[in-house]
């Protein structure tokens, strides 16, 4: 019986997860058609297009068929992963591959720092509720909380690459310089400081409040009071009974963020000048690349539906009342 709730509860979320998919598709196949003929703002971006090229055109990215095939053409295409051409006659597909490492190099190691930190934060506030250590922290994660990003970044510039002129000041590599091997790796790394920096202070908060606020909750529950009431160890009772359980909402927090990863940081990518997916966005809204924003926009979506998935999938497995509900 158990076996056949869990193999339910399996597919339920995984058809959900398509279905959600499938609606993702059909919205975005609307929206950025709703926003003219993109052949159009080809053609005015390009200037020299005769309209034998712009019909072929049209016949290559499916515009000349009926709106239902035009659909069918647009599912067809994402399945064989053909997003359509920039408006430099680039495949999207080839571009968003290219910005994907720098953006998983940046968000992703940023993310997984911060979580660390802020968990670490979250179980020290929570264990020493209501002292000066926990109003402290209280206090300082509230205002990186509330912090915008954008100033938060261009005061780290001004201070450490303008004023120290320590670390660089935007960029993946210094340009020109052609290093390789330990060199170049050395080079990414001084260039990835202070981006890192500014957003692992800015993520750590949130997962400091979260694992303060889980772990104060957990700690007046009547399990927590008997193991004390057994002469249990504090240090055990917060090993073995405290945190795992708080440490429920904050792995289902923390799964979706990495979802979110793929969708890179726009203000800070674009401030450091990182080639990632979040300033290819920014980019791609500038010059009104239609195609490139449809194809980012399936990126991102398909990352989130995957974390959620994930997400809800470990939840259940970690707290069998989910399933059982």
């Amino acid at each position: 019986m158990a076996q056949g709730s869990i193999r339910r509860h399996l597919v339920v979320k995984i058809l959900q997860a398509i279905l959600t998919l499938l609606f993702v598709l059909t919205f975005n196949f609307f929206l950025f058609r709703g926003l003219g003929d993109p052949t159009q703002l080809l053609a005015k971006q390009r200037g020299n297009m005769t309209p034998a090229a712009l019909a072929d055109l049209k016949r290559q990215l499916g515009l000349d068929l009926p709106l239902p095939q035009q659909f069918v053409h647009y599912l067809w295409e994402t399945v064989r992963f053909r997003l359509g051409y920039t408006f430099d006659n680039q495949p999207v597909s080839t571009t968003i591959a290219q910005a994907v490492w720098p953006t998983v190099l940046l968000i992703g190691t940023s993310t997984i720092a911060s979580i660390l930190l802020g968990v670490w934060i979250g179980i020290a506030q929570g264990w020493r509720w209501g002292s000066r250590f926990d109003q402290g922290w209280l206090a300082v994660t509230l205002v990186l909380y509330a912090m915008p990003e954008f100033w938060f970044g261009l005061l780290m510039i001004m201070l450490f690459a303008v004023t120290l002129n320590i670390f660089p000041s935007g960029f993946m590599q210094t340009p020109g310089a052609g290093y390789t091997g330990i060199a170049n790796v050395v080079d990414i790394l001084k260039h990835l400081a202070l981006p890192f920096f500014v957003l692992t202070v800015a993520y750590l908060a949130e997962y400091s409040l979260i694992m303060r606020s889980s772990l104060t909750e957990v700690l007046t529950e009547d399990y927590i009071q008997t193991a004390r009431a057994k002469g249990v160890r504090e240090r055990l009772v917060r090993r073995r009974h405290a945190v795992p359980n708080a440490l429920l909402p904050t792995i289902t927090v923390t799964i979706l963020s990495l979802g979110y990863v793929l969708g890179g940081a726009i203000v800070i990518e674009t401030i450091f000048s990182w080639p990632g997916l979040g300033r290819l966005t920014y980019e791609a809204i500038g010059n009104q690349d239609f195609a490139l924003l449809e194809g980012l926009f399936l990126v991102f979506s398909v990352a989130v539906i995957a974390a959620n998935l994930v997400a809800d999938l470990l939840y259940s497995y970690l707290d069998p009342r989910v399933r059982a509900a």
